[in-house]
């Protein structure tokens, strides 16, 4: 039954959204390769500011903003039915030291982030988000922070330092791939298409961190070799100076490099984390937590992840349109990560229909590997978590090059086998309610500003 709601997931939203597409007025202009332009050209909602964007950006100084909205619900399965809208700003601000007739090589990065209203997260049971962008900057909070203010300097053309506060999932930033990449907010919804989840118990988004890259041919965009040492207990909310002294660190390495296989684009990421964070561990006694609150702990927690892009259709080389293929695959230690394996795979396109060279379109499936806790007493034969899997569809259609429309559906087999009530009155008591493989249609909304 579950293979059968897969099918025809994918073929009414690739039908639903081809339509959509072929009906949608004026996105068929190429994006200004300027901030001005006329309403429906150019690149940003607000336009040139009368020219002084421009000027600025010449200068080395560009300030970018968007607006994700989303209207996502659960259609079927899960925890609950129910429908939730919410959005996300995001203010990006850019400041580079050579261009404006300081120093060369240096370049400053801010980034404020906020949210508000809700998500649809909560309703399905899964360990995956099916809204990432409600996940920050902190997820079921409306609030507004600082994720990042850092400052990188780069003593040659092939070695740079870096250091400041950094977010670390940014449109550049760890786990890049051409077509499965973001905050969920220009292709798939699903975390586990935007980044590595294995990486996330040990990764914080935004902390503290110093490092060093290194580019073998000058050219970021050919190969990027990383290493960071960051704050494991990183928040956005937060500076971090003051935790300091708890010397808890995540090390972080990363190296991406373009092929050219058959011709064509693709990309290569390896990288590997380990947080010397003592954890609370998912595989113990659940009497621990029920009678004292305590939970077992586990001292570091390691991953290795990879990902790989590769186009298979290529008009133009180079120009960042066509149908390609991507996966991701990684490995944790299992505990006290309880995401022990994970890989996705699937397939995406840019500008592939005549006319609209700014539509997107992706088709992705996922599995996850996870460790059920293990209970003792009167639980000790429930098991209330299960390897979880899904798939999703978008198509991400250009109404101009500054506001993009995406119909997308979801269909998971969630991790949670039941939903569990435990009550501890003295007795143990447990409640529970079955749940079934989920369908979660949404509606995303992005402007760029």
């Amino acid at each position: 039954m579950a293979h059968k709601r897969f099918v025809i997931a994918a073929a009414v939203v690739i039908l639903f959204s081809m339509l959509l597409s072929i009906n949608a007025g004026a996105a068929g202009t190429p994006p200004a390769s300027t901030y001005s332009g006329d309403f429906w050209s150019r690149s940003t909602l607000t336009g040139d500011w009368g020219g002084a964007r421009n000027d600025l950006a010449k200068k080395g100084i560009t300030f970018d903003l968007s607006l994700i909205q989303i209207y996502q619900g659960v259609v079927d399965g899960g925890k609950k039915e129910a429908w939730e809208y919410g959005g996300r700003g995001d203010l990006n601000i850019h400041a580079d030291t050579g261009k404006l007739g300081l120093w060369p090589g240096g370049f400053f990065a801010v980034e404020v982030e906020g949210n508000y209203n809700n998500s649809a997260n909560r309703y399905p049971g899964a360990v995956m988000p099916v809204n990432l962008s409600q996940m920050f900057p902190r997820p079921a909070d409306d609030n507004l922070n600082v994720p990042a203010f850092n400052f990188t300097q780069f003593l040659s053309p092939y070695f740079g330092v870096m250091f400041g506060k950094f977010a670390t999932l940014t449109s550049n930033a760890g786990d890049m791939n051409e077509f499965a990449h973001g905050k969920g907010d220009t292709q798939f919804m699903n975390m586990a298409f935007n980044l590595n989840p294995v990486v996330a118990t040990t990764v914080p988004y935004s902390a503290l961190g110093a490092g060093a890259m290194v580019l073998p041919t000058k050219d970021p965009r050919e190969a990027i070799i990383s290493f960071m040492v960051m704050q494991t207990n990183g928040r956005s909310s937060v500076t971090g100076f003051s935790d300091l002294n708890q010397n808890l660190m995540t090390f972080v390495g990363e190296g991406r490099v373009r092929t050219n296989f058959f011709g064509l684009t693709g990309h290569q990421v390896l990288g590997a984390a380990y947080s010397n964070k003592e954890y609370g561990s998912i595989d113990q006694n659940a009497r621990v937590i029920v009678e004292s609150g305590e939970i077992e702990k586990e001292k570091g927690s390691w991953n290795i992840h990879y990902n790989f892009d590769q186009y298979l259709y290529e008009p133009k080389k180079g120009s960042g349109q066509g149908i390609g293929i991507f996966g991701r695959f990684g490995v944790s230690d299992g505990n006290p990560n309880f995401m022990q394996y994970f890989y996705s795979i699937g397939v995406g396109g840019k500008g592939i229909i005549p006319g609209r060279p700014l539509d997107q379109f992706g088709i992705g499936y996922y599995y996850l590997d996870i460790h059920s806790p293990t209970f003792t007493g009167p639980l000790a034969t429930r098991s209330f978590l299960r390897d979880e899997y899904g798939f999703e569809a978008y198509y991400n259609i250009a109404l101009t090059p500054w506001m993009k429309l995406t119909p997308d559906i979801q269909v998971i087999r969630p991790s949670q086998k039941n939903a569990v009530s435990v009550a501890n009155g003295g007795l143990h008591t447990v409640s529970t309610k079955s749940i079934d493989t989920v369908t979660v249609l949404g509606l995303r909304l992005q402007m760029i500003f």
